[in-house]
């Protein structure tokens, strides 16, 4: 939504502008320069493309006792304008594109381009062109032309602007070239002119056949920086005399008022601003013509009449509206003028011409004389001087993502074949300082070295050095031996010799992870101490009086008060024998509790002597420790897949012969190894110089597949910058360890003494301050990454069923033994009361099964009988014998 804002000026004016607007900016400006008025200005919020929201606030600027409203105007909403203007007679003055109407309420401050762009199509003889228009403001001028194609036989191609696409439009520039419409019209307003001649100019067309008029009065405003470079043939119109002396004090003002306020976007006053600042002068005339003529002009209007049916028109909006046709004055837009419908009249217009120098006037027109010719029209542009007449040669190297040839670079010509980032930085360039270029790679593939034998360069420092080439835009490393042959600008990328090495594969989490959080020996001494403390508190509790209690047998106890018998002579000898104790501390018992007690569980029986409970103590502490240790080091080791690097550094390279390592052959890196006085990169360059098979490789291709190929044999040493670009591109198998060995820049390099070398450096500079390096590197490093985020695989995860397995497989081969030992100690059981009852093996294990006949709850139920006489109750041992009802 396009919200705009609603200016009232104090009681005497309104104004609509867009937020933001150098229309708005200019009407601000224009209020400080006449101040005689003391207009004060009053902000509300509306959106001009809404009929609604205008509606309301034109009501509101009417209820406040507003003389005449000034501002811009939409196309959706103008008749809506104009309706409200004609009905309520309020005055509406606009900069906006003028419309066609017998409202005599609407003053239009711009002039009509119908009559002196006809009066241009004359002089040029054009019978045949291509007419773009924007709805807004070329649907007057297409209806003139129109007229005039029918009655003198003109071949006319109109395009409405607003149903293409920048596709659709590039399609129609190559239809153009294809059918020779070299004869081109384009009416539209400043911000989209300017978006237009931009794309015409991106698309690096031969433009020296064409002729384009451009119908905007605001010639001086556009900007032909990039368009210019085509050499095209350009004619359009000029309203505001730059070079009039008051002008250029007004201009001197408005820079000034521009540079206290920062919401001014432009720096300098166009054309659209200059027109507000004549309104606001056409208003201040108009009012101060009413205060002298003494006309009482007083207004209370409220919205109930801005809406009333039928509306209730201000009796004072005709003296209004005829003091303000009656203004004369000479404004910035030169002689202002309004005739009985509220249009500029008796206007001047200067027609200019685009030269490689800039915007030149050649004629001008005017309502009595028409176009006057006041230079020779010369098609042929002249030359440029200086850095502009020649094309230069840039050399470079196929280097991902330096330079880069397009997937389809057979369907280009020229420097369009190729992309990355050193084409972008020469595209630059080469626009920052003003030359035309030639990308050609380097013959002999390589960057640059001098020859030990020949002492003749090579590469890219070859070609400047002999004058093959005028600059080097490539990742070609300053050194100091080159520096001595050729001249480098300041660096426009920083780095460092790095170590690339295949990826290693992530170590997955055993089955028994769970046990990594301790090492081997510390589980093996885990293990010891609980059976030691055990063992220890099996014999404390043997020795310690305290552990040991009396206690009568609960089956004997039972077995008596079921039967009822007593035996005078049993208990005489039972009271020989004494009293019997028992100690809760035998040795399952003691590895139970010790297991209990490592497991934070607890457990049913506790020591009751102060030895015990020393060795209970120590050993709780002891337990606390290893778990909580334990526990703090379990969620990393189940969680987080590591991956072990061979080597962390140079350091690790060197002191291994392994893992191979090398670099690029005829490059700065193998020049730093060999220059090297540091130990550690001697024995490097010792060790990677007497290798056989040779380490060093011809590209930087050749030894990314060498160190994926090798399975983690292979390490490469390039510049960190090429060593992250790699990282980032499928198949993600190579990754950078440790750090950089050095730090070096790239540099773009020209001959000695080259004259581009200043305005190259200058311009590098300009593109490092201005964050452009920094965006080109991210477009080319990052976006276009194919491997993520580099910590996108650091997040933690859900734990997987292999990082706990081992628990489970504990859970289940427990459970397995307890039911495999329950089965054992039941068929030990019944072997035992078979051999005691005389009877068979299975039919003990039915007993014991059954709980002796009467299980219930793991207890065995006696029933009562009465003894009878003659009943055999004694066993052969001298114990009782039981036998079940």
């Amino acid at each position: 939504i396009n919200v705009d804002v609603l200016m009232c000026v104090s009681d005497l004016s309104g104004g609509i502008f867009p937020t933001g607007s150098h229309e708005y900016e200019a009407f601000r400006f224009a209020l400080t320069q006449h101040q005689e008025l003391k207009l004060v200005p009053q902000v509300d919020m509306v959106d001009t493309g809404n009929s609604f929201a205008m509606t309301y606030a034109f009501c509101s600027q009417f209820s406040r006792g507003v003389y005449a409203i000034m501002g811009l105007y939409d196309r959706r909403t103008v008749n809506m304008l104009m309706s409200f203007c004609g009905s309520l007679h309020v005055c509406f003055v606009t900069p906006s594109f003028p419309v066609h109407s017998k409202n005599h309420f609407l003053l239009q401050l711009r002039p009509s381009l119908q009559e002196p762009l006809m009066a241009l199509l004359d002089h040029f003889y054009w019978t045949r062109f291509v007419y773009f228009y924007s709805p807004d403001s070329g649907l007057g001028v297409l209806q003139r032309i129109l007229d005039a194609a029918a009655e003198r036989g003109w071949q006319v191609t109109s395009v409405n602007l607003d149903s293409l696409t920048e596709t659709t439009f590039v399609k129609l520039l190559t239809d153009l070239d294809y059918k020779k419409e070299f004869q081109v019209i384009i009416n539209c307003e400043l911000e989209r002119l300017n978006s237009i001649l931009n794309l015409i100019a991106a698309q690096k067309r031969n433009l020296k056949n064409y002729h384009y008029i451009l119908a905007n009065l605001g010639f001086m405003d556009l900007n032909f920086s990039e368009f210019q470079k085509l050499a095209p043939n350009v004619t359009g119109f000029q309203l505001v005399n730059q070079s009039d002396p008051e002008i250029r004090r007004i201009n001197d003002d408005w820079m000034d008022f521009n540079s206290k306020d920062t919401r001014a976007g432009q720096r300098r006053l166009r054309y659209t601003g200059a027109l507000t600042y004549d309104g606001v002068s056409v208003l201040s005339a108009a009012f101060q013509n009413l205060r002298q003529q003494r006309i009482d002009i007083s207004h209370r209007g409220n919205a109930g009449e801005c809406l009333a049916n039928p509306p209730a028109p201000w009796g004072q909006g005709i003296d209004i509206q005829r003091a303000l046709q009656q203004v004369r004055l000479n404004g910035l837009s030169g002689n202002v003028q309004f005739d009985d419908r509220g249009q500029r009249t008796n206007f001047s217009l200067m027609v200019m011409e685009l030269s490689l120098s800039g915007p030149r006037k050649i004629g001008f027109w005017n309502d009595r004389s028409g176009y006057v010719n006041t230079a020779t029209y010369r098609p042929v542009l002249e030359e440029f001087y200086g850095l502009h007449n020649r094309t230069y040669i840039v050399t470079t190297i196929l280097e991902a993502p330096y330079m880069m040839l397009r997937k389809n670079h057979e369907q280009f010509t020229g420097n369009d074949r190729y992309e990355g980032y050193c084409a972008e930085l020469a595209a630059e360039i080469a626009k920052h300082v003003g030359f035309s270029y030639r990308l050609e790679l380097v013959g002999d593939g390589k960057y640059g070295a001098r020859d030990p034998e020949s002492k003749m360069w090579n590469g890219m420092v070859g070609e400047l050095v002999y004058g093959k080439a005028d600059v080097a835009v490539a990742p070609l490393t300053i050194t100091l031996v080159r520096e001595q042959v050729i001249d480098f600008t300041k660096p426009f990328m920083s780095l460092g010799i790095s170590i690339m090495i295949k990826k290693p594969t992530k170590s997955k989490p055993g089955v028994f992870s769970f046990l990594d959080p301790l090492a081997y020996e510390i589980w093996m001494c885990i293990v010891f101490a609980y059976i030691g403390v055990s063992v220890v508190l099996f014999l404390v509790s043997r020795f310690s009086p305290y552990e040991w209690k009396e206690e009568e047998s609960d089956d004997e106890e039972e077995t008596n008060q079921t039967s009822g018998w007593t035996s005078q002579n049993q208990n005489q000898q039972k009271d020989s024998e004494g009293p019997e104790h028992t100690n809760d501390f035998g040795i399952f018992n003691s590895l139970w509790f010790s297991l209990g007690a490592f497991m934070q569980q607890g457990c049913d029986i506790s020591p009751r002597s102060l030895s015990g409970r020393i060795v209970g103590g120590v050993w709780w502490f002891f337990t606390l420790i290893i778990i909580s240790s334990y526990t703090a080091n379990l969620a990393a080791f189940l969680t987080v897949e590591r991956m072990v690097s061979p080597i962390e550094g140079a350091e690790d390279l060197a002191k291994q012969t392994e893992i191979a390592y090398g670099t690029l052959d005829g490059g700065s890196t193998k020049e730093f190894f060999r220059r090297s006085k540091i130990a550690v990169f001697e024995k490097m360059w010792s060790y990677m110089r007497s290798t056989d098979p040779s380490v060093f490789v011809k590209n930087t291709n050749e030894g990314v597949i060498r160190v994926r190929k090798a399975k983690g044999k292979y390490a490469y040493l390039l510049e960190s910058s090429m060593n992250e670009y790699i990282e980032q591109r499928k198949p993600c198998d190579t990754m950078k360890v440790g750090g950089n060995l050095d730090s070096k820049g790239y540099g773009v390099a020209t001959p000695k003494g080259s004259p581009l070398r200043i305005p190259v450096n200058l311009a590098v500079l300009k593109l490092n301050e201005q964050a452009v390096l920094d965006k080109l590197k991210n477009k080319w490093w990052y976006d276009k990454g194919e491997c993520g985020h580099k910590d996108s695989g650091r997040k933690t995860s859900a734990l997987s069923l292999s990082n706990v397995a081992g628990v489970f497989y504990i859970l289940i081969g427990g459970l397995g033994l307890a039911m495999m030992v329950a089965l054992v100690e039941f068929c030990y059981k019944s072997r035992i009361e078979s051999r005691r009852m005389k009877e068979l093996i299975d039919a003990a294990m039915r007993t014991s099964s059954l709980g002796g006949g009467g299980a219930e709850n793991g207890r065995v139920m006696l029933h009562d009988f009465p003894s009878a006489p003659g009943l055999p109750c004694m066993s052969k041992a001298g114990g009782l014998a039981l036998t079940t009802m």
